[in-house]
C-alpha cells in the first residue's frame, strides 16, 4: 500500500505562498435538513490571500502518517484510511479543510484564531498524535457519524505541531455532521479538547462556540414574518413593507454577526422535497455571505506568524449532500458548481487523486 507522509511538499509550498494574519479568516457554515430525511451542510472559505485549494479524493485502504509535535513530517500517528473521501485542500498539500467521506459524514476546520491551544504532546506520545490541520483528514478518513468521532478524539492527541507556512500552530475548530443530522463542534480550548453537540448547525470563527450560543439570546425577537400590525386607538401602525421581522439583524462581516445571520437564514429555510433540492437553496444562502473585495483588508503582523497584509474574500463556497453523498464546489471565479459523487468515484485507488478548480468557465454568450 501507498504510504504518503502529509507534509512532503510543504517546503514547496511555502515557497508558493504566505498566509495572512490569524484575523483574516471569516468562514461561515450551516446544516439544512429535507423532507426525505437528507442533510445538506454548506460552507463558504474566506482568506486574505489564496490557499491554492484543489480537489481531491483520498481513497480507502491508504496509508497515512500524521506530524510530530515538533513538525516533522510522518512523525506522528499512522493510520490507514477506512472510508474514501472527497473536499478541499489548501496549499497543494494532502489534507482536507473541508470535505464528507463515503458514510456520509461531512464538515470543515474554520479559523479560531487567539483561542484554539492544543495538547501539549511528550515524545513517547508523538506516535499517538497528528496536527491541527491533519484532525478533518483523519476524521473523515477514520470514522463514519458523529457518535464514533465523539468516542475516537479523546484516545488521540491533536499537538502544537507548527506548521510550515505558519510558522506556528494553525488555531482551528472543527465543524461535523454526519447522515442522520447529528452535528458537534470540536475545539481545543487551554490544551483540553472539548466537543460541544450543536443542535444548531451553525459555526464561524472566533469567539468560540459557548459564546456564540450565549449570543443569540440577545436576537431572539428575530423572524421570518412580519410583526402584527399596532393599534393605538383609531391609529394602526403596520410595518412598511415585507421582510420587517428582522429589525436589528447584525450585518457586518464579523464572525458574531455572520453565526446570527446563518442561524436565523438556516432556521428560516423551507424544508425542500429532497436534499438534491436543498443543495440549491444551501448555494443561495451562502451567497449571502460572500464578501466583496475590499471590504476586509488586512494588515501585515509580524507576530501572527507569516501574516501579510492583503485582502479578504470568498475563496469557494461548499455544499454536502450526506444523503446522496455528492460534494459541490463553486469558486470565486466560476459560480459553475464541480461536483463528485462519492458512489461513483474510485474510492480503491491506489493514491490521492487532485483536481484543479482554479480554471473559470467560459461566458455564455447570448449575443446573436
Amino acid at each position: 500500500m501507498l504510504r504518503m507522509p502529509l507534509f512532503s511538499r510543504v517546503a514547496a509550498a511555502a515557497c508558493m505562498i504566505a498566509l495572512v494574519a490569524p484575523s483574516a479568516d471569516a468562514c461561515t457554515s450551516f446544516l439544512l435538513r429535507s423532507a426525505d430525511n437528507g442533510f445538506v451542510y454548506g460552507r463558504t472559505m474566506e482568506f486574505g490571500l489564496p490557499l491554492q485549494s484543489q480537489l481531491i479524493v483520498v481513497p480507502r485502504k491508504l496509508d497515512l502518517k500524521g506530524t510530530g509535535p515538533d513538525g516533522t513530517a510522518g512523525a506522528g500517528l499512522a493510520w490507514t484510511t477506512k472510508y474514501g473521501a472527497t473536499g478541499a485542500n489548501g496549499l497543494g498539500l494532502s489534507i482536507l479543510i473541508d470535505g464528507m467521506n463515503e458514510a456520509g459524514l461531512a464538515g470543515g476546520l474554520l479559523y479560531l484564531p487567539g483561542l484554539a491551544e492544543f495538547q501539549a504532546v511528550a515524545p513517547a506520545d508523538a506516535r499517538n498524535s497528528i496536527a491541527s490541520y491533519e484532525l478533518l483528514l483523519y476524521v473523515l478518513t477514520s470514522f463514519a457519524n458523529v457518535a464514533e468521532v465523539k468516542a475516537a478524539l479523546p484516545k488521540i492527541k491533536v499537538s502544537r505541531a507548527p506548521q510550515a507556512v505558519f510558522k506556528a500552530a494553525v488555531p482551528l475548530h472543527m465543524t461535523l455532521h454526519d447522515a442522520t443530522g447529528a452535528s458537534i463542534v470540536v475545539e481545543y480550548i487551554g490544551g483540553e479538547l472539548k466537543i460541544h453537540d450543536n443542535p444548531t448547525g451553525v459555526l464561524t470563527n472566533a469567539p468560540g462556540f459557548d459564546w456564540h450560543i450565549a449570543n443569540l439570546g440577545n436576537y431572539l425577537n428575530l423572524s421570518a414574518y412580519d410583526p402584527k400590525p399596532l393599534q393605538i386607538g383609531s391609529l394602526t401602525i403596520a410595518p412598511p413593507s415585507t421582510g420587517s421581522g428582522a429589525p436589528g439583524l447584525p450585518g457586518d462581516m464579523s464572525a458574531p454577526a455572520r453565526f446570527v445571520r446563518a442561524f436565523l437564514y438556516s432556521r428560516a429555510a423551507p424544508v425542500l422535497p429532497t436534499s438534491t433540492e436543498s443543495v440549491g437553496n444551501a448555494f443561495h444562502i451562502l451567497n449571502n455571505f460572500d464578501i466583496a473585495p475590499g471590504i476586509i483588508r488586512t494588515e501585515a503582523d509580524s507576530k501572527a506568524g507569516g501574516g501579510v497584509a492583503g485582502i479578504e474574500t470568498t475563496e469557494w463556497s461548499v455544499v454536502a449532500d450526506t444523503r446522496t453523498r455528492r460534494y459541490y464546489l463553486r469558486t470565486y471565479a466560476d459560480s459553475q458548481s464541480r461536483m463528485i459523487d462519492l458512489t461513483r468515484a474510485d474510492l480503491d485507488a491506489k493514491a490521492i487523486r487532485v483536481i484543479p478548480i482554479d480554471k473559470p468557465g467560459a461566458v455564455l454568450d447570448l449575443s446573436r
